[in-house]
């Protein structure tokens, strides 16, 4: 029987991320994936939101993305997009990129950590005791691990065999997706009917002079809001018949690539832990997909879980630090779940919904309200509840310029390794880490000027600041070490 120090079922965005963050702190994991390769039917999801960015800008593979993404704003709320160019960020922007190309880059990423994907077996069940886990797969063969991270989707069976419940919302509207192709040109972008919202987009398209430029003929998108919600496996016939009624016409169709029905379903595992067994992303949490936040959620469940995860499986850390997992990401996770539901419910036909929609577009055309929305949206307002002290303590730490003895630095590169850093930026002042030593990574530096947050807007700098190896600050320092041992003994182990 293998063995592994953590089984991740599942090789989607999360499960990738996840699995890369443990291969960074030195911890041995394999991934299981009921598909026989990396490769996706269809486009998928897109869209990369800042905080996402700034997250792979933490461990030096954003330009990956960015090389094959196209900038832009892929978020809103209720018909209102957001401008976040000003937000203080090195990434003031989304980026448009499908999800089956974000897998294939993590994917290699992976790889290069000598990370094995068992492609073509999934996890069938699987049994815990007090060491460890082991799991069952589909082609006969078992897994012995001593954490096992369901990360296998909104129908996740190891949420089912965990006996985690799953409270939430059925659905009340779907919708059907397709890419296929077209003999006659069709009429692309947003048409509002009766049932609802529907949408046709090319697939294939260049950006000249800042405007996207769709090519002629190639693949087209579609998505077709229904009239009620559907429950059978949706076909092409559906697609057909649902054009027709929209726009009098099926283009032609023909030679699907794909075909998929989502629906606002709304649920949230009730625990994103049980004993050995953990959830992330879609396991953990499912809901409409407008905004684009599922994607991004799971990838930042991912980076919140892996450096925990590491620590106690290496024994540095309590198996009580897991439990901050739940605490920090369950309500930033019910936060998304509410603002989808009420896209949806704003995106509703009737006379009175369209009232309040405009309402709420007036409310969203005011500085406070846009920006409030737009740093939530973005994820660059995520806000861990660890004490009262300074406005930094349990947000994310700016991407600043620092200066150093050593040069120019940036405090993303710090992170690369996926490790805690003490940057102390104020006077020379002793910070006694000598028995974290080896686990966090400690410089002098210079930052000029007040700090800006989004939203916030400036911020006192402070003396010193402890980042966790996800980017949010766990201490600031006023010039003193008071509070320093005890913050490095709850998130970096005992001395």
């Amino acid at each position: 029987m293998a063995e592994h120090a953590v089984v991740i079922a599942g090789a989607g965005p999360t499960g990738l991320m996840l699995a890369g963050e443990l291969a960074l702190a030195g911890i041995g994991v394999a991934v299981v994936e009921r598909r026989p390769s990396q490769a996706l039917a269809g486009s998928r999801a897109g869209g990369l939101h800042s905080r996402t960015i700034e997250v792979l800008d933490q461990r030096g593979i954003a330009d990956r993305f960015l090389a094959e993404g196209q900038v832009a704003q892929v978020a809103g709320f209720a018909g209102v997009s957001f401008d976040i160019s000003r937000f203080p960020t090195r990434h003031p922007y989304s980026l448009g990129l499908r999800q089956k190309h974000i897998e294939r880059i993590l994917a290699g990423w992976v790889r290069e950590l000598g990370v094995p994907i068992h492609y073509g077996t999934e996890a069938t069940g699987f049994a815990q005791d007090d060491t460890g886990v082991e799991v069952a797969l589909s082609d006969g063969q078992r897994l012995r691990a001593q954490y096992l991270v369901g990360c296998d989707g909104g129908r996740s069976l190891v949420r089912r065999e965990a006996g985690i419940d799953f409270p939430g919302w059925d659905p009340t509207t779907s919708a059907l997706l397709a890419e296929v192709e077209m003999t006659e040109e069709p009429e692309t972008g947003v048409r509002r009917t009766a049932s609802g919202m529907h949408a046709i987009g090319k697939i294939e398209y260049e950006v000249k002079d800042g405007k996207v430029v769709y090519k002629p003929g190639g693949t087209v998108g579609v998505m077709l809001t229904e009239s009620q919600v559907g429950t059978t496996e949706p076909t092409l016939n559906d697609i057909r018949e649902g054009l027709i009624a929209v726009y009098g016409t099926d283009y032609g169709i023909h030679s699907p690539t794909w075909i998929s029905r989502f629906t606002d379903m709304t649920r949230q595992a009730a625990a994103y832990r049980k004993g050995r067994v953990l959830l992330a992303g879609d396991a953990a949490h499912v809901h409409s997909p407008d905004g684009g936040q599922g994607l991004n959620t799971g990838v930042q469940d991912a980076v919140n879980l892996g450096w925990k995860l590491a620590q106690v499986v290496k024994r540095t850390s309590p198996d009580g630090l897991l439990d901050t997992y739940h605490a920090e990401r369950h309500p930033v996770a019910a936060r998304v779940l509410r603002t989808t539901m009420a896209s949806v419910a704003l995106r509703r036909p009737d006379e009175r919904t369209t009232a309040l929609r405009d309402t709420v577009a007036e409310l969203l055309a005011m500085d406070e309200p846009r920006t409030h929305f737009a740093a939530m949206l973005s994820g660059l307002d995520i806000h861990y509840d660890l004490g009262a002290g300074h406005p930094l303590l349990g947000r994310r730490m700016p991407d600043l310029d620092l200066a150093t003895a050593n040069g120019p630095l940036r405090v993303f590169p710090l992170l690369h390794e996926a490790r805690p850093v003490l940057i102390n930026l104020g006077a020379p002042v002793e910070l006694d880490i000598t028995p974290w030593a080896r686990r966090v990574k400690a410089i002098d530096a210079k930052c000029d000027g007040p700090w800006e947050l989004p939203e916030l807007g400036a911020v006192a700098a402070p003396a010193a600041v402890l980042i966790r190896p996800d980017g949010y600050v766990a201490w600031v320092g006023n010039g003193t070490d008071a509070g320093l041992r005890d913050a490095l003994t709850i998130w970096c182990g005992s001395p």
